[in-house]
């Protein structure tokens, strides 16, 4: 079974800007949020897809990933 992160990337319409989702799905939760969203960094790092957007937030003193925009290259 693929990842969350994997799965909006396949979906993703390449050269088009994609917000990896939060309502309506398990990442609504801010730590598997930021999880999805670090693979989603890490595919940016191999060059499958550019960062548009990222946000962090605040929660008990670690920095999270709480939004994120990217735009798959291939």
């Amino acid at each position: 079974m693929g990842s969350r992160a994997l799965s909006v990337y396949l979906e993703a319409e390449p050269g088009k800007p994609t917000a990896l989702p939060r309502a309506g799905s398990s990442l609504e939760h801010p730590l598997v949020f930021d999880s999805a969203a670090q693979e989603l960094k890490a595919m940016a790092d191999k060059g499958l897809v550019t960062i548009i957007d990222e946000h962090h937030m605040d929660l008990l003193g670690e920095k999270l990933i709480d939004r994120l925009t990217f735009v798959k290259l291939r």
